[in-house]
């Protein structure tokens, strides 16, 4: 990987199917569940159009030109105004572990705060340990329920942090 071109870059209409391939592949490698999660969102197959409002973005980790996993953000539903959720964060298993995932998370952190919301917001897996810790050296702190109006009733961890 020493040689590789890795970008972090927006989302573009020809990654969806990329990057919904690589959504997929987690929820089955970790065997998450796949109702009332990302895994059956209506967005998932069509991520580019998805993101493409003014407050929100999308980005793509490529390897030599090859999405490898994504992240993004946009206003939270029902607190539009304050909080933006950090969504749809997975990587293959060939970018784990490589410090791509932070950058990604530093890179939608920054995005939201230059939109001018006040808070982030986000939710997990209680399985998802390894992000769990990273969204905690960030500042992320548990809340007892959810925020929002998100669908994903299967999630059982949720976070915040005020920016």
């Amino acid at each position: 990987m020493s040689n590789a071109i890795i970008e972090i870059r927006e989302i573009q209409p020809q990654d969806n199917p990329q990057m919904e391939a690589i959504i997929r592949e987690v929820f089955i490698e970790y065997g998450l569940p796949l109702v009332g999660t990302a895994y059956a969102d209506e967005e998932t197959p069509k991520m580019y159009q998805s993101y493409a409002k003014h407050n929100e973005a999308y980005y793509v980790v490529t390897i030599d030109g090859v999405i490898e996993g994504g992240g993004g953000l946009k206003p939270l539903n029902g607190m539009e105004d304050e909080v933006f959720e950090i969504q749809k964060m997975y990587f293959s298993n060939r970018l784990r572990g490589k410090g791509f995932g932070k950058k990604l998370f530093e890179k939608c952190l920054n995005k939201g705060q230059s939109l001018g919301f006040k808070q982030a917001y986000l939710e997990t897996i209680p399985k998802l340990k390894e992000a769990i810790h990273i969204y905690e050296s960030y500042g992320f702190t548990h809340l007892n329920a959810p925020l929002g109006q998100t669908g994903h009733f299967n999630c059982g961890v949720w976070m915040i942090k005020t920016l």
